[in-house]
């Protein structure tokens, strides 16, 4: 995250203490929802391949209980410190809150450069790492849901699921204890793709609001708007992929080494060939290239993604950002003084909180398939697909027409797990883009779109504290 995790959970703060002063709660309701609930701080040793011992530093966050189990990923990085786990547990609370994902927030990290291990003492640091949690009840399918993040993935869920089953045997639900697992232990088909389809499913939705399109000299709908994507990871990756396909043009694509632009529009597939073969994006046939990699953030277009590092908007470069609308698509990309300037200019920015929950509604899908012991689509795909051959055979005799190839194909097909998730996702980002959307437009003090999420977390996760009775 930031090299000042410090700083980054303090303008979390500040972001969250903004909105609470549009909301009616109580003071201490407030105080309860910013709090971190329990901080389990840990120490262990492992020895390493050549005999050393190492004692491995490690944290584990649950930011709010208000809804269980917590859920937040866990990450292996240098800079992993209590304050910076404590930052990201809590924006987990908000960001559950606001797509109603029914999670309180938590987040987990070990502080590893993972490239200076073996797979073997990585495989070791977590399964350690599991057991002390197992131990102190810090992880369950019903007290706690970590997922991977930074410098983890598929390979180390199926070790702390693993870890955990052994500890836990006869447990029915083990394999809830963990998203981003693979396929055969227990994940769910569409997970790979789901933060950069959640991100385009929300800008898309924005971009159907009229008034709010008019306000920003854009025409409604996706088709024929340019694009500028920074980060050409997973989530980045993705995001360009649904907008090309969806009609809209790319016209930039930058990573750490640079930048390129083509008027015409890119394929972010061509280009992630061409980066694999060179080891650079820079050089792309028919493409320019920019000089430094920020530069694409200058660029002029309708939507600027920011997709790789937090804080690369700030006070100095936003005044020359020239999109009329950012999706925030990494964690923090731009900074509080961006916020003002964009307030200033009449930029849209769509928060990052909200806009990048893809992974975590998806996450949740995989909870509830693993509670549920079967898998999405199975019990009704082949009832669909013959109901709908049904009324296909009906409507094509009375009208004595015939349906075309492409169409009866479309018509006909039944649902598999991944059309089942992404259509949960897409039902997801619009319902809770529409929810932010009309907080804001309520209140017209509310300066910009952040605040307006800020509000809609802070209102859910009071009224539940409330309804529970925990303040009489």
């Amino acid at each position: 995250m930031s090299h000042q995790p410090y700083s980054f959970f303090q303008s979390v703060e500040r972001s969250f203490d903004k909105a609470a002063n549009f909301t009616k709660w109580d003071k201490g309701i407030l105080e309860q929802i910013k709090a971190c609930n329990s901080i389990y701080s840990m120490r262990f040793p492992v020895k390493l391949d050549d005999g050393s011992i190492e004692v491995i530093e490690a944290y584990r966050v649950q930011h709010s209980q208000h809804k269980s189990p917590c859920k937040g990923g866990i990450r292996f990085s240098d800079e992993v410190n209590q304050d910076e786990v404590m930052a990201l547990a809590s924006l987990m609370t908000y960001k559950c809150a606001i797509v109603n994902v029914p999670f309180g927030g938590g987040k987990g990290g070990i502080k590893i450069n993972p490239r200076n291990y073996s797979v073997y003492e990585l495989e070791k640091i977590t399964r350690r790492y599991t057991s002390e949690l197992v131990k102190k009840n810090f992880i369950g399918p019903g007290i706690d849901v970590p997922a991977p993040d930074y410098g983890t993935g598929e390979r180390e869920m199926a070790w702390i699921v693993d870890t955990y089953t052994s500890l836990k045997p006869g447990e029915i639900d083990a394999a809830g204890c963990v998203t981003g697992k693979p396929i055969t232990q227990g994940g769910v088909r569409g997970r790979k793709e789901a933060t950069g389809l959640g991100v385009f499913f929300g800008i898309r939705e924005v971009c159907n609001m009229t008034d709010i399109m008019e306000r920003q000299g854009l025409k409604p709908g996706i088709e024929g708007k340019t694009i500028v994507v920074q980060g050409l990871g997973n989530v980045g990756y993705h995001t360009a992929k649904f907008f090309r396909e969806a009609g809209a043009k790319v016209v930039a694509l930058a990573e750490y080494e640079g930048a390129i632009f083509n008027a015409e529009g890119l394929n972010e597939e061509e280009v992630f060939q061409h980066r694999k073969a060179t080891g650079s994006i820079l050089n792309f046939p028919g493409a320019t290239n920019l000089e430094k990699n920020t530069d694409a953030l200058e660029l002029d277009c309708d939507i600027l993604i920011p997709a790789a590092l937090e804080n690369v908007i700030n006070k100095d470069n936003a005044p020359r950002v020239k999109a009329k609308i950012i999706g925030e698509a990494a964690n923090g990309p731009c900074t509080p003084e961006a916020d003002e300037e964009f307030a200033r200019r009449n930029i849209l920015c769509v928060p990052d909180m909200y806009l990048n929950a893809g992974g975590v509604t998806v996450s949740y899908f995989e909870w509830l398939k693993n509670l549920s012991h079967v898998r999405y689509g199975r019990m009704e795909k082949r009832f669909t697909e013959n109901m709908n051959s049904h009324i296909l055979g009906q409507i094509e005799e009375l009208s004595g027409k015939e349906v075309s190839d492409k169409e009866r194909k479309f018509i006909m097909h039944g649902p598999e797990e991944q059309d089942l998730v992404h259509s949960g996702l897409e039902e997801t980002m619009i319902t809770a883009t529409r929810e932010i959307m009309e907080i804001w437009k309520a209140d017209p003090s509310i300066p910009d779109m952040r605040t307006a999420a800020y509000i809609s977390a802070i209102n859910k996760v009071a009224t539940s504290y409330a309804e529970l009775g925990i303040f009489p």
